[in-house]
């Protein structure tokens, strides 16, 4: 007569060495930058977010209104390269012209007076007379790091 089989027991340390490859995938993904700019323009604020790129050939621009375009580079790896990287466009003739370009080392330095680490930008358009404001943070940076 055989004998019901009883369920494979597992080991302790394989259970938790699974637990242990969870918590440190999801603490990882709690840990992982989001990179955050607050953009006016007519009226409207955007929140922009973005992601640490390994490449900053492949980040697009965001249109902002009808006539400025916003893009945002964040780079940490590999460190000598690490940097925020944030451009204004103007498209004319189809053709998207840098007005403005803002570069802060990574990590960067909090300025302390409510506009995250960039400060405040006024970026002004002088063809078509328009202004796009904007500020940048990393949520969870320690205030008043130097």
């Amino acid at each position: 007569m055989l004998s019901p089989r009883r369920p494979a027991r597992r080991s302790p340390c394989r259970a938790s060495g699974l637990f242990a490859t969870i918590v440190f995938v999801s603490s990882g993904l709690a840990r992982a930058e989001t990179l955050v700019c607050h953009v006016s323009y007519g009226g409207e604020t955007l929140i922009l977010r973005a992601q640490p790129v390994t490449s900053p050939y492949g980040v697009p621009v965001r249109a902002i209104g009808s006539y400025f375009l916003f893009r945002m580079v964040f780079q940490t790896d590999p460190p000598d390269l690490a940097a925020i990287k944030l451009y204004v466009f103007g498209e004319r003739e189809g053709q998207p012209v840098p007005i403005h370009q803002a570069t802060y080392p990574y990590p960067p330095r909090e300025q302390g007076a409510g506009y995250g680490f960039t400060g405040l930008q006024a970026v002004y358009e002088p063809v078509r007379d328009g202004e796009i404001q904007y500020w940048c943070e990393l949520p969870g940076q320690r205030r008043g790091r130097r």
